[in-house]
């Protein structure tokens, strides 16, 4: 099917690409990558007058270190984040979780920030983010603002980015010498997970000193599962300890039942995977 006719603007920088936002006001849409809002155009489930296209604004690629975080720009492409030396030293829950996003076509096109503004609870960077405690930087009419990523992430498919504002940058505290893994599971290969899970793990010796853990489909939001770290924390990194954490996972969990899985089996999927999870990310 053919999109509805509809206005392109191509900017040059942030600045300019708020003011066209502003100026086209709800008509209008913001394309990333494009890989989640083409196809919803094409089936002509949108039909926005305009579309505000960030892909030329230099100042929104790539990845920088600010002191104790690294900045990546909001149009920075998923395989960019899976091969940046920073984001393997400092933040490699990222990296990993990263490797499982769709396919490699999607990930030369996708990009970081489109996928964290979608908000789809069932995407893969969204319980990393929250799990490293990342922070969106958002750019609008009014200036710049930063939320913390357990702010950022609303309900369904919403954000707390306000109408004529862009997601410019996440700025995301160094892990480093952290030890992560992302452990998703999913009906085929490509497809969207029906759990995942996030794990970021500091040790020390033989204990762990340090847990960061999400999940993803648990909730209309990621959740970060505070019970686990809290049972993890203090404790050798054995597989009694982690079993021991891991069955702590569904706690303050709302898991939806459809077509995929029921909630009951979401619930199963959260404590084994959190398992599978610290247990790969502490013997990595």
């Amino acid at each position: 099917m053919i999109p509805a006719a509809f206005d392109y603007v191509a900017p040059s920088t942030v600045d300019d690409a708020v003011r066209a936002l502003a100026e086209a006001g709800e008509d209008a849409k913001v394309l990333a990558g494009g890989q989640s809002l083409l196809p919803v155009l094409r089936m002509r489930l949108a039909d926005p007058g305009k579309l505000i296209d960030l892909g030329r604004i230099p100042e929104l690629r790539g990845v920088r270190e600010e002191g104790d975080a690294l900045v990546i720009g909001a149009m920075t492409t998923h395989y960019d984040v899976q091969r940046d030396p920073l984001v393997a030293e400092h933040a490699a829950l990222l990296a990993r979780a990263t490797d499982t996003v769709a396919d490699p076509q999607v990930r030369h096109r996708g990009t970081f920030g489109g996928s964290l503004a979608h908000a789809d609870p069932a995407g893969d960077l969204l319980a990393p983010a929250l799990a490293l405690d990342a922070e969106m930087v958002i750019h609008g009419m009014d200036g710049r603002r930063t939320v913390p990523a357990g702010d950022f992430f609303q309900d369904f498919f919403t954000t707390a980015l306000a109408p004529g504002e862009i997601l410019a940058e996440v700025r995301v505290p160094k892990h480093t010498g952290w030890h992560a893994h992302y452990e998703k599971f999913n009906r085929v290969a490509q497809a969207w997970s029906m759990v995942a899970v996030a794990a970021a793990i500091r040790t020390e010796g033989d204990a762990i000193a340090e847990a960061r853990v999400a999940l993803t489909n648990m909730a209309s939001v990621p959740v970060r599962a505070r019970a686990v770290e809290e049972a993890l924390v203090g404790r050798p990194a054995t597989a009694e300890s982690i079993r021991a954490a891991a069955a702590h996972a569904t706690e303050g969990t709302s898991p939806a039942s459809d077509a995929n899985a029921d909630a009951d089996y979401r619930r199963h999927l959260a404590t084994v995977l959190t398992g599978r999870a610290v247990t790969a990310a502490v013997t990595a």
